[in-house]
């Protein structure tokens, strides 16, 4: 049949993997009251970062994929960060 293996992941990790994501949806949130000038969006954007990683590698079982779904999802996601820049250096150069 198939020669796949599969993976069983306890019920524990999804828990605690859940938990860790509504803390740090929570911080998110958080941190759009304290005055940090301009690192605040840089701070949201860390902790949407660190989400995304969270949810890509145990609820989307990146984790245990093979490497070239890995280099797939590696490939769009700088392409989106490409665009991201692009986009923010247009803003910044804007006369």
């Amino acid at each position: 049949m198939s020669e796949e293996k599969h993976h069983i992941v306890p019920y524990k990790t999804y828990l605690v993997i859940l938990l860790v994501l509504l803390v740090l949806t929570f911080v998110s949130i958080a941190i759009t009251n304290i005055e940090l000038g301009e690192l605040t969006v840089a701070g949201a954007l860390f902790f949407a970062t660190v989400k995304t990683f969270l949810v890509l590698t145990y609820f989307m079982h990146l984790k245990y994929d093979k490497p070239y779904i890995r280099i797939m999802v590696g490939f769009v996601f700088a392409i989106f960060l490409v665009v991201i820049i692009i986009t923010f250096l247009d803003y910044y150069y804007r006369a």
